[in-house]
Protein backbone atom coordinates (compact mmCIF):
# COMPACT_ATOMS: atom_id res chain seq x y z
CA UNK A 1 0.00 0.00 0.00
CA UNK A 2 0.79 3.52 -0.83
CA UNK A 3 2.04 5.59 2.44
CA UNK A 4 0.33 8.71 0.81
CA UNK A 5 -1.41 9.47 -2.39
CA UNK A 6 1.03 9.98 -5.61
CA UNK A 7 0.74 13.35 -6.74
CA UNK A 8 -0.21 14.18 -10.14
CA UNK A 9 1.73 16.41 -12.24
CA UNK A 10 1.02 19.04 -14.28
CA UNK A 11 1.43 18.22 -18.13
CA UNK A 12 1.75 21.24 -20.27
CA UNK A 13 0.06 21.58 -23.59
CA UNK A 14 1.59 20.49 -27.27
CA UNK A 15 3.40 23.51 -29.20
CA UNK A 16 1.03 22.87 -32.25
CA UNK A 17 -1.83 22.02 -31.36
CA UNK A 18 -2.30 23.67 -27.59
CA UNK A 19 -3.86 19.92 -27.06
CA UNK A 20 -3.16 18.38 -23.68
CA UNK A 21 -4.17 15.04 -24.99
CA UNK A 22 -1.33 15.48 -27.88
CA UNK A 23 1.15 16.17 -25.45
CA UNK A 24 -0.12 12.79 -23.30
CA UNK A 25 0.37 10.56 -26.43
CA UNK A 26 4.02 12.42 -27.37
CA UNK A 27 4.87 11.05 -23.86
CA UNK A 28 3.41 8.14 -24.48
CA UNK A 29 5.15 7.63 -27.66
CA UNK A 30 8.81 8.47 -25.61
CA UNK A 31 11.41 6.42 -26.24
CA UNK A 32 14.80 6.34 -24.96
CA UNK A 33 14.51 10.15 -24.07
CA UNK A 34 14.05 11.25 -27.28
CA UNK A 35 11.42 13.72 -27.18
CA UNK A 36 12.15 15.54 -30.14
CA UNK A 37 11.93 12.32 -32.42
CA UNK A 38 8.46 11.50 -30.84
CA UNK A 39 7.11 14.44 -31.06
CA UNK A 40 7.62 14.82 -34.99
CA UNK A 41 6.38 11.36 -34.70
CA UNK A 42 3.21 12.52 -33.57
CA UNK A 43 3.22 15.76 -35.80
CA UNK A 44 3.55 13.79 -38.40
CA UNK A 45 0.64 11.14 -37.84
CA UNK A 46 -1.40 14.43 -37.40
CA UNK A 47 -0.70 15.37 -40.42
CA UNK A 48 -1.21 12.34 -42.10
CA UNK A 49 -5.36 12.24 -40.35
CA UNK A 50 -5.66 15.74 -41.76
CA UNK A 51 -4.38 14.41 -45.68
CA UNK A 52 -6.47 11.24 -45.27
CA UNK A 53 -9.78 12.27 -43.91
CA UNK A 54 -9.70 15.84 -44.91
CA UNK A 55 -11.12 17.18 -41.93
CA UNK A 56 -9.32 18.21 -38.74
CA UNK A 57 -6.97 16.43 -37.73
CA UNK A 58 -7.06 17.31 -34.14
CA UNK A 59 -10.52 16.41 -33.81
CA UNK A 60 -10.74 13.00 -35.68
CA UNK A 61 -7.53 12.21 -33.35
CA UNK A 62 -9.82 13.03 -29.99
CA UNK A 63 -12.77 10.86 -31.46
CA UNK A 64 -10.67 7.74 -32.30
CA UNK A 65 -9.28 8.12 -28.64
CA UNK A 66 -12.89 8.21 -27.34
CA UNK A 67 -14.11 5.57 -29.21
CA UNK A 68 -10.82 3.18 -28.55
CA UNK A 69 -11.91 4.28 -24.97
CA UNK A 70 -12.70 1.36 -22.76
CA UNK A 71 -16.28 2.33 -20.14
CA UNK A 72 -15.87 -0.85 -17.93
CA UNK A 73 -13.67 -3.47 -17.04
CA UNK A 74 -13.18 -6.53 -14.95
CA UNK A 75 -10.99 -5.97 -12.09
CA UNK A 76 -10.05 -9.22 -9.47
CA UNK A 77 -11.67 -9.41 -6.28
CA UNK A 78 -10.54 -11.86 -3.44
CA UNK A 79 -13.80 -13.37 -2.01
CA UNK A 80 -14.10 -15.93 0.43
CA UNK A 81 -11.11 -18.24 -1.07
CA UNK A 82 -12.72 -17.46 -4.29
CA UNK A 83 -11.72 -15.12 -7.21
CA UNK A 84 -13.99 -13.09 -8.89
CA UNK A 85 -13.52 -10.91 -11.92
CA UNK A 86 -15.91 -7.99 -10.78
CA UNK A 87 -16.65 -5.46 -13.40
CA UNK A 88 -16.06 -1.87 -12.82
CA UNK A 89 -16.35 1.45 -14.30
CA UNK A 90 -13.11 2.77 -15.38
CA UNK A 91 -11.80 6.31 -14.69
CA UNK A 92 -11.21 8.85 -17.02
CA UNK A 93 -7.39 8.77 -16.71
CA UNK A 94 -7.41 5.28 -17.07
CA UNK A 95 -9.89 5.19 -19.61
CA UNK A 96 -6.82 7.35 -21.58
CA UNK A 97 -4.04 5.73 -21.13
CA UNK A 98 -5.80 2.42 -21.73
CA UNK A 99 -6.89 3.91 -25.15
CA UNK A 100 -3.25 5.39 -25.64
CA UNK A 101 -1.58 2.11 -24.62
CA UNK A 102 -4.01 0.03 -27.41
CA UNK A 103 -3.55 2.39 -30.36
CA UNK A 104 0.10 2.47 -29.70
CA UNK A 105 0.35 -1.10 -29.03
CA UNK A 106 -1.66 -1.89 -32.78
CA UNK A 107 0.50 0.75 -34.54
CA UNK A 108 3.90 -0.93 -33.22
CA UNK A 109 2.35 -4.16 -34.08
CA UNK A 110 1.45 -3.18 -38.17
CA UNK A 111 4.87 -4.10 -39.78
CA UNK A 112 5.71 -2.84 -43.78
CA UNK A 113 5.52 0.82 -43.15
CA UNK A 114 7.01 3.91 -41.06
CA UNK A 115 5.77 4.03 -37.60
CA UNK A 116 3.38 7.45 -38.00
CA UNK A 117 1.51 6.11 -40.87
CA UNK A 118 1.07 2.82 -39.22
CA UNK A 119 -0.24 5.28 -36.05
CA UNK A 120 -2.30 7.53 -38.66
CA UNK A 121 -3.85 4.17 -39.64
CA UNK A 122 -4.54 3.01 -36.46
CA UNK A 123 -6.37 6.13 -35.23
CA UNK A 124 -8.08 6.15 -38.64
CA UNK A 125 -9.50 2.42 -37.77
CA UNK A 126 -10.30 3.63 -34.26
CA UNK A 127 -12.66 6.75 -35.71
CA UNK A 128 -14.24 4.21 -38.20
CA UNK A 129 -14.53 1.56 -35.30
CA UNK A 130 -12.62 -1.24 -36.41
CA UNK A 131 -8.76 -2.08 -35.84
CA UNK A 132 -6.82 -3.82 -33.34
CA UNK A 133 -7.53 -1.37 -30.22
CA UNK A 134 -11.25 -1.41 -31.30
CA UNK A 135 -10.95 -4.60 -31.25
CA UNK A 136 -9.43 -4.60 -27.66
CA UNK A 137 -11.90 -2.32 -26.06
CA UNK A 138 -14.70 -4.77 -27.46
CA UNK A 139 -13.05 -7.52 -25.81
CA UNK A 140 -12.66 -5.58 -22.57
CA UNK A 141 -16.58 -4.94 -22.56
CA UNK A 142 -17.64 -8.64 -23.51
CA UNK A 143 -15.25 -9.91 -20.10
CA UNK A 144 -17.40 -7.10 -18.37
CA UNK A 145 -20.61 -7.89 -19.63
CA UNK A 146 -19.99 -11.88 -19.28
CA UNK A 147 -19.06 -11.14 -15.44
CA UNK A 148 -21.82 -8.71 -14.42
CA UNK A 149 -23.04 -11.25 -12.29
CA UNK A 150 -20.35 -10.41 -9.88
CA UNK A 151 -20.71 -6.56 -10.56
CA UNK A 152 -21.99 -6.38 -6.89
CA UNK A 153 -18.84 -7.76 -5.15
CA UNK A 154 -17.67 -4.43 -6.33
CA UNK A 155 -16.48 -1.91 -3.09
Amino acid sequence: MRRSKAVRRKVSPDLRYNSLLVQTVIHHVLKRGKKSTATKLVYDTMDLLGERTGKDSLEVFEIALAKASPRVEVRPRRVGGATYQVPMEVTPERRLALAIRWLLGAARGRKGKAFAENLAAELLDAYNETGAAIRKRDETHKMAEANRAFSHYSR
